[in-house]
């Protein structure tokens, strides 16, 4: 087995580690910029390096419709395909899945679904996520899970039941040694469910676990309130994955209840509307008051975009609709998240992340609301 967890330091619940993988060590907390097609949106390989991402997540359902996770591993797995010589962890594609609502049936031995592209009609049962995950060869691979909402508890009871069978079909259908197969702790937000779901899947020894089920509705408060539950009850030496979470402050808060690495597309996504993080809140850069703005986006941040373009330049691109605004804006975000990981990380050590914690969230929250154009959060 290629990978292994080593816990560095605690300060509180916030814990520094180091994740090794047969493409590299990551050094956690990390922030995972999310690649869904095999491409961080706009974001060369090369860029991604310089920026000081240690991993990347890839999309199970979209590799599997297209180009075909058989092609991949014919072309010699996500690593080579995509030219990413460091760790990649792919999702097993049931949140898309299930998000398909109008457009799957659901039985006890897995999902039948049409196509978003085309209609046609497929099925993944666990065994069948697992062999396209090691099809496309990620260091990283999840276990198929149903996502239920969150807050309807007779479904989350029924959903769980389904989740931890399929755990154990995935358990017994993962064969590649070089991979690590992380389980799905589900359960809405209901205690009891939550910590059912993390006895049940610690019970089957995976190498990691993923809190999933979280930033799909539910109140902010029941989203934290599940990551400290999970904390609780969480193996300490094996690290915890929270899926789909990447506003700046609520990667703080879940690094203060004891989460390892989280991804999401938000940056990219953000980027592509014109929204930018910054030290003093998210700002909206197509605004007018930024048009003769020579300040770069966050004259705390040396990202390529900062140390060479000022806003006025980048919101001249995004009013124009020119390709290298969506670039630069997408860079910015994904560096803003890696570098906020990197300060989080070194706090911990040093023993001061309480007070760099409570630093960063009063500046970040309480001059956010005073920007010009502040871009809407459901963007």
């Amino acid at each position: 087995m290629s990978f292994c967890f080593d816990l560095v330091q605690t300060d509180g619940r916030a814990r520094a580690g180091a994740l090794r993988t047969s493409h590299g060590t990551i050094q956690t907390p990390a922030f995972m910029p999310v690649g869904t097609q095999a491409t961080v949106k706009a974001i060369p390989p090369r860029d991604l390096e310089e920026l000081g991402a240690q991993i990347i997540l890839a999309n199970t359902y979209h590799l599997y419709l297209r180009p075909g996770d058989e092609l991949v591993a014919r072309r010699g797995g996500l690593h080579r395909f995509m030219a990413w010589p460091h760790p990649i962890l792919t999702d097993s594609g049931g949140f898309q899945v299930f998000s398909l609502s109008e457009m799957r049936r659901i039985d006890d031995d897995g999902v039948t679904f049409k196509s978003h592209l085309d209609g046609s009609m497929h099925r993944f049962t666990p065994e069948k996520a697992i062999r396209i995950q090691e099809n496309l060869g990620a260091d990283i691979v999840m276990c198929f899970d149903e996502c239920p909402p969150p807050t309807d508890r007779e479904y989350n009871i029924i959903a769980l039941r389904r989740t931890h069978a399929w755990a154990a079909r995935c358990r017994r259908a993962h064969a590649r040694s070089d991979q690590a197969l992380f389980g799905i702790t589900q359960g809405g937000v209901f205690r009891d469910l939550r910590e059912q779901s993390a006895r049940f899947l610690t019970s089957l020894d995976f190498p990691g676990y993923a809190i999933g089920g979280l930033a799909v509705g539910e109140d902010k408060a029941d989203m934290f309130q599940v990551i400290a539950w999970m904390d609780e009850v969480l193996p300490t030496a094996k690290p915890r994955y929270l899926m789909g979470v990447g506003e700046p402050t609520d990667l703080v808060r879940a690094v203060q209840r004891g989460v390892d690495m989280a991804d999401c597309v938000l940056p990219t996504r953000l980027a592509r509307h014109g929204a930018a993080f910054t030290r003093d809140g998210r700002i909206n850069m197509r605004n007018r008051a930024y048009a003769e703005d020579e300040r770069p986006i966050d004259p705390e941040c040396d990202c390529y975009a900062c140390r060479h373009f000022s806003r006025a330049y980048i919101r001249h691109l995004l009013q124009v609709g020119e390709i290298l605004g969506m670039y630069l804006m997408s860079i910015h975000n994904t560096a803003f998240l890696l570098n906020l990981m990197r300060e989080v990380r070194a706090a911990i050590i040093q023993g001061q992340f309480e007070a760099f914690a409570q630093a960063w969230l009063s500046r970040y929250e309480r001059t956010s609301s005073l920007q010009p154009g502040k871009t809407p959060t459901h963007l």
